[in-house]
């Protein structure tokens, strides 16, 4: 009787010894027999130590590579995440030049209080008037004023801006200019109460 060891591998190999054992003393008993010759059982080990190495050789492969389609998943995640930072980072940035423009809009705006003239024009297809002064129908018609238009709580504004300030706004977002067409040609820029007109650059948003 074989006693257990406390090591499995030991266990293991005193197991194989004894197989190997019994099967020798078992290929002499059919050798004295007759039963198998000397050739069968030359073939049978050789049959045996084949599959033997085959096994080995079989255990002995390299561990396979990842899965690959796992890394491709993995890929595919990593770049659509990417693309939704960026493009969070796009929208990000047009929001807050959307404030900026709203901002320049706000605090340059023309007073146009005294306005009695009207002033058509058309956006988006549609005649659209607003009422000013007789200074400023000049200007606008002479090119030195710019309409700039805005949603607020009461709907959508029209309001007048110094060239300098409608620039800056058109950096940030031109869909709040209307285009009024081409300036008018006028010989000197001498009279242009704006040509001068300073844009603070400390805007706070």
């Amino acid at each position: 009787m074989v006693r257990a060891s406390r090591n499995p591998r030991a266990d293991v190999t005193v197991v194989r010894h004894i197989a190997i054992r019994i099967m020798s003393s078992l290929q002499e008993q059919l050798l004295k027999a007759g039963l198998v010759d000397q050739k069968k059982l030359a073939r049978a080990e050789q049959e045996k130590n084949k599959r033997a190495q085959s096994t080995r050789r079989k255990q002995g492969k390299k561990r396979p590579q990842p899965d690959s389609a796992r890394q491709q998943a993995q890929n595919k995640k990593a770049q659509r995440d990417r693309e939704l930072n960026q493009k969070r980072q796009q929208q990000a940035q047009q929001k807050e030049r959307a404030a900026q423009a709203k901002q320049l809009f706000d605090t340059n705006k023309l007073d146009r209080s005294q306005g009695e003239h009207p002033y058509g024009f058309v956006y988006r297809g549609k005649v659209k008037k607003i009422y000013v002064t007789a200074e400023q129908r000049d200007q606008l018609v002479a090119s030195k004023l710019a309409i700039a238009t805005c949603v607020t709580n009461e709907g959508r504004r029209f309001e007048l801006l110094p060239p300098a300030v409608a620039e800056k706004i058109r950096q940030r977002d031109e869909t709040m200019l209307v285009d009024l067409g081409e300036p008018a040609k006028t010989s000197s820029d001498e009279n242009d109460p704006y040509a001068d007109y300073q844009v603070p650059d400390d805007l706070i948003w």
